[in-house]
């Protein structure tokens, strides 16, 4: 799995020291994953380790191995089951001795904080503006057992909810706070791997509210992923048009003028902005334009 993930179409690759591992396999896993995260052959994704929540024994043996042996190669940890920002706060002080140790930039290794609980859910802000935090991460499995959801399907509704989406207040909850703070929002993961087309629907929600991307279980799921997290052609292609057809009409050759037609729609600065996320979104994802750019009038 470790060498096939390293030429995966990911953005990021974690090795996993908490749930995918057995309490008696820690230590052999420790060593085996600081020793795959050094070495060569990875395709240029985010390299990760997911080390052990602070209320186990663990955490700070993970930490310390996996530092100590791939710090140089190593761009964040995921901290899981975090419910408080001195969680985060304890992870960055160790970290920050571990660069001071090892002669690596103090501050490199990033910190993505999962969100698994009411607890959590209820501190987010103060963890989102924790140091290093530069994305949020829903854990859905530990969130719906936190909040005694009434289903064992991971990410869809429970059965008798049948108004709204019974997941959307966590998922707007964990957006808002990471917008508020400039961080990533990520989705967690949709665990019936073998089911793409229900992986696109729980998927096509967080990324219709805005979320950056989604956690993938198996290689199957990537490049659903991928679609549904870049704008569709279409989308991409206008908010391109907007913005060049903004800059044109507010400058002193278009007129300066800060609210234009563009066909039969209004555009003015907060289209700008709009425009702006699907735009880069779009250049994030590689897209490529197939429409003529704006051509101002003669």
């Amino acid at each position: 799995m470790i060498a096939k993930g390293k030429q995966l179409p990911a953005d990021e690759v974690f090795l996993d020291l908490e749930d995918a591992v057995a309490p008696d396999a820690k230590g052999a896993a420790r060593a085996r994953v600081a020793a795959a995260l050094a070495e060569p052959g990875w395709a240029g994704q985010l390299r990760g380790v997911r080390v052990n929540d602070w209320t186990t024994p663990w955490t700070h043996a993970d930490v310390i191995e996996v530092v100590a042996t791939a710090g140089e190669h190593l761009d964040l940890v995921v901290l899981p089951k975090v419910v408080d920002v001195s969680h985060v706060q304890a992870l960055d002080l160790l970290l920050t001795q571990l660069e001071h140790t090892h002669g690596l930039p103090v501050g490199q290794i990033g910190i993505e904080a999962q969100i698994e609980n009411a607890a959590g859910l209820s501190n987010v802000d103060a963890i989102a503006a924790a140091p290093r935090v530069q994305s949020l991460v829903l854990g859905p499995a530990d969130m719906m057992a936190s909040l005694n959801m009434r289903t064992l399907v991971v990410g869809e509704q429970p059965e008798g909810y049948d108004v709204g989406d019974a997941h959307h207040y966590v998922l707007m909850r964990i957006l808002v706070a990471a917008r508020t703070h400039g961080i990533n929002a990520i989705d967690g993961p949709y665990l019936k791997v073998r089911d793409t087309d229900a992986f696109r629907r729980v998927a096509g929600r967080s990324a219709a509210l805005g979320y950056d991307g989604k956690w993938v279980l198996h290689p199957d799921q990537i490049d659903a992923g991928n679609e549904i997290f870049s704008p569709r052609q279409d989308d991409y292609d206008h908010a391109e048009l907007i913005l060049e057809a903004y800059e044109w009409h507010t400058s002193q050759a278009g007129g300066a003028r800060g609210a234009v037609m563009l066909g039969d729609e209004m555009i003015d600065e907060a289209s700008r902005k709009m425009a702006l996320v699907i735009a880069g979104k779009g250049r994030a994802a590689g897209m490529a334009r197939t429409t003529a750019k704006f051509e101002p009038p003669a």
